[in-house]
């Protein structure tokens, strides 16, 4: 018990305040033995208000990874694994272990605002890190090989209170769909743009998706970062080759 609530606390800043420290109170009240809302509060004053730390990253990628799961009113076993696998190669097997027991927890909680968890993460989370929660979101739900309307309609849902724009969701999306103009989508333009604009939107994704954007969070978000930027560089390759430029 004491190795995992100096985990928590070590590695978490503006989280334990809010909506989110609300959801965190519930679930550790729940199986960590003696863990009071003084110690959420306690917390909360060792906290880092407006720098989001790695600990913060990953709770948010916790909460919002089970209201996409929960959505269809079922928790599908690969989706679980999903989020253990990419915990597990970001974080190292013990802190995964931590961070999928509270996973558990969170996920059994039946009163999560979405809009409200939504806005904390908003408020103290740059666009570079709500992106990269949002390509989290799509590998989730892709995992058990399916991402149906609900689950899309939530995680459209989510990257609205985020304040991710049509296009930046679209880009995110096509990643992982091999569909007609996906290289395009990836870019956030139409097939119908001239080489030039080609060349100015490529320019625009690798400063909106480069790794560097995410330094802040440690180097275990850094993988992340570069699927997105490389999944860019292939969809300006492709365009390339079909346009011969």
């Amino acid at each position: 018990m004491a190795n995992f609530t100096k985990w928590l606390g070590a590695g978490l800043g503006w989280t334990f305040g809010g909506p989110i420290g609300g959801i965190l109170g519930y679930v550790l009240g729940s199986f960590v033995d003696g863990f009071s809302e003084k110690d959420i509060l306690d917390y909360q004053q060792q906290a880092h208000p407006g720098t989001t730390s790695s600990g913060d990253f990953e709770v948010s990628l916790l909460v919002l990874a089970a209201l996409v799961i929960k959505v269809d009113g079922k928790v599908d076993e690969r989706e679980l694994q999903f989020v253990r696998v990419t915990f597990t190669n970001m974080y190292g097997e013990k802190r995964a272990n931590h961070a999928f027991k509270l996973f558990k927890g969170i996920i059994s909680n039946n009163n999560i605002s979405t809009r409200q968890v939504c806005m904390q993460i908003n408020k103290n989370m740059n666009h570079a890190s709500r992106l990269q929660l949002l390509h989290f979101l799509f590998g989730v739900a892709k995992s058990d090989g399916l991402v149906t309307e609900v689950e899309m309609h939530k995680i459209n849902t989510i990257a609205g209170y985020l304040h991710i724009n049509p296009y930046d969701f679209d880009s995110i999306k096509a990643m992982f769909y091999n569909e007609v103009n996906s290289a395009y989508k990836i870019l956030g333009i139409e097939k119908s743009a001239s080489d030039t604009e080609v060349k100015k939107a490529y320019r625009k994704m690798v400063k909106k998706y480069h790794p560097d954007k995410l330094r802040g969070l440690g180097p275990e978000h850094i993988k992340g970062a570069e699927e997105k930027f490389l999944q860019v560089q292939k969809a300006y390759e492709q365009i390339q080759k079909e346009r011969d430029i």
